[in-house]
């Protein structure tokens, strides 16, 4: 049974369901609420505080939208609607303030972060940052953390909005990471230094709202304003991911998901995320063949082609088969299977995963 309710945001009146978040509500009529912190497919944490609106009639205080709910408001001594304001002085100084705290320890590298160009930090502080700060303390810092070979992490960057840990243990599965201490020395860990082993690991990439989680194998190779981005569809799996292709160039740069409801969300596993790697790294451009030693070691191609030819002409037809990669083209699987109908062998596959076919 549906709980409507009546408010006016910033002297718009709207019927919302009482279940909402005021930050919910404030999206239903355009009003763009900053954050940090929430994040609409996690649980809400209510950290960041960044997301301040003036309830009036309510406490002498600015109210954190992300974790009130309309339910909660009151209508005014005379029944009048509940009215919520985003843009009123009390929340213009009260943003800033929590900007100033923000930033109080978070380093000056824009020029050499990951994240310059698309961080959220970024963006809010030209809204709302000041040109000075009242902090006069060293800042603090903080030891880099060992997540893996996919995930780089610069810790003194981090804000503590927790969406790393909350997409861990909610979406992904995990209980490694956490936080720990309190005050100055709260700092997001991973419980005794272990690595992330989920394959939905880099999404902590995309939550991360600063530059203290960014991929590692993407670590200063392009700008975000100098890629060219095509929407497509992942096929490293049957899911069908909804992706977005950054290219710099003829090079591919990097993967990341595009948001579907119905297949991905807003999430994408690490095998489909990273592979770009392969596309111009990390694969063989050269034959290798083993040696008296039992080594591999590179040979040209003529080299390789010999070997093939000495083994194949001392098997037997039966003896031999062959199994053609999930990535290979139809041009070189015919090829293939004309080369075997050629030597008489009918031993060719393309199952690598050990699937079974219907008798």
């Amino acid at each position: 049974m549906s709980d409507l309710r009546k408010i006016i945001i910033d002297d718009q009146e709207i019927e919302v369901d009482g279940a909402m978040t005021l930050i919910q509500a404030c999206e239903q009529v355009g009003v763009e609420v900053p954050r940090f912190c929430y994040h609409e497919r996690l649980t809400i944490a209510g950290n960041c505080r960044m997301c301040l609106v003036e309830v009036v009639g309510g406490p002498p205080k600015p109210a954190a939208s992300c974790a009130m709910q309309v339910r909660d408001l009151r209508p005014g001594p005379e029944g009048q609607l509940p009215v919520v304001k985003t843009n009123s002085p009390m929340v213009k100084k009260a943003r800033e303030g929590v900007m100033e705290f923000l930033l109080i320890n978070h380093p000056l590298d824009c020029p050499i972060c990951d994240q310059g160009g698309e961080c959220d930090l970024q963006d809010q502080a030209m809204a709302y940052g000041v040109d000075f700060s009242r902090f006069r303390e060293p800042k603090r810092a903080t030891e880099d953390l060992d997540l893996g070979p996919l995930v780089e992490t610069h810790m003194t960057r981090c804000i503590s909005c927790t969406r790393c840990v909350r997409f861990t243990s909610e979406v992904a599965g995990l209980t490694q990471m956490g936080q720990t201490g309190r005050g100055e020395d709260a700092e997001i860990t991973s419980y005794l230094g272990q690595t992330l082993d989920s394959n939905l690991q880099g999404n902590i990439i995309d939550l991360c709202p600063v530059g203290a989680l960014v991929s590692k194998p993407y670590a200063f190779t392009a700008r975000p304003w100098e890629l060219s981005k095509t929407d497509s569809i992942d096929v490293m799996d049957a899911l069908g991911s909804n992706i977005r292709v950054d290219t710099k160039g003829r090079e591919v740069m990097r993967f990341l998901p595009r948001n579907h409801d119905g297949v991905n969300e807003e999430w994408l596993a690490d095998k489909s995320r990273f592979v770009w790697d392969g596309l111009r790294r990390q694969r063989l451009d050269r034959p290798y063949l083993r040696g008296a030693d039992g080594r591999l070691h590179p040979a040209s191609w003529n080299d390789a082609f010999d070997a093939i030819a000495k083994v194949m002409k001392k098997a037997h037809p039966a003896q031999m088969g062959a199994i053609a990669g999930d990535q290979v083209d139809a041009e070189a699987l015919f090829a293939l299977k004309s080369l075997f109908d050629k030597i008489g062998s009918p031993h060719i596959d393309c199952r690598q995963d050990g699937a079974k076919l219907n008798a």
